[in-house]
């Protein structure tokens, strides 16, 4: 072999060695879908389905940037349980988009708007107020901590003059290893012009691999204790809708 064909042979070798090395880039959009299904689809710590089982599903758009939108849905039994004869409202979709960055390395925010929407409710019949509900958020991160505000620039469910309610989320993630974490959890619900109650949870989740995670939760409210009575309505019986229980719940990821 001569001198020259030697030095090219050379070349193609390294150059071949490089581009096995230079990874693909990375995507400017990446989506994700997801269904599941929950013993008992609870929200700021109050059961949405009468301590029923909710199917849900959801999907996520994320923006190399930062930027982000989704939609998630479940069924719920809450407005059709707030009068009798039931209300029409079986399903909510939450509609969301925002913007994740950091303010330095460990910090990192999230700024966003989320509408609830209620096809075809008609809870306005009773509270005089459309359950469709729409709130600005922003959130703090820091190593496994996050604390989140959410502001009503709407009423708040249905609430007769609750325009300008507040949630204050504090929650945290721990990794245990083998593909368990656990999630503790309160929060503040301030309803304007009714008053404030803390839910609170710890989650136990179990990453079974392939978009499979398991979770088991207790979750419960301080509303009997604030507000004097038990957190019920026309079409749940006795049901305490915010009294501790175990919440299980099973979602595969796409």
């Amino acid at each position: 072999m001569s001198l020259r064909a030697a030095a090219l042979l050379s070349t193609l070798v390294l150059s071949g060695t490089v581009f096995a090395q230079t990874a693909a880039p990375a995507p400017d959009y990446t989506v994700s879908y997801n269904i599941g299904v929950v013993s008992d689809y609870r929200y700021r710590g109050i059961s949405q389905s009468a301590k029923r089982p909710a199917l849900q599903g959801g999907l996520d758009v994320a923006h190399s940037s930062g930027f982000y939108a989704g939609l998630w849905g479940s069924t719920i039994r809450w407005i059709e349980d707030s009068a009798a004869p039931s209300l029409d409202g079986k399903v909510e979709i939450d509609l969301y988009g925002g913007y994740k960055g950091a303010l330095t390395d460990s910090v990192g925010y999230d700024l966003g708007g989320l509408f609830y929407w209620y096809p075809n409710n008609n809870l306005s019949t009773v509270t005089g107020e459309n359950a469709n509900t729409f709130e600005l958020y922003g959130a703090l991160s820091a190593g496994p901590a996050t604390i989140k505000y959410s502001h009503a620039m709407t009423t708040l469910f249905g609430a007769a003059n609750s325009k300008g309610s507040g949630y204050l989320d504090l929650s945290a993630t721990f990794d245990l290893g083998n593909g368990f974490s656990v999630v503790p959890h309160v929060g503040w619900q301030r309803i304007d012009n009714f008053g404030t109650y803390r839910d609170y949870a710890i989650t136990l989740a179990k990453d079974f691999g392939d978009g499979f995670v398991g979770s088991a939760a207790v979750v419960g409210t301080n509303w009997d204790d604030r507000f004097g009575a038990p957190a019920t309505l026309v079409g749940s019986g006795n049901r305490d809708l915010g009294k501790s229980g175990l919440v299980l719940g099973l979602k595969k990821t796409f």
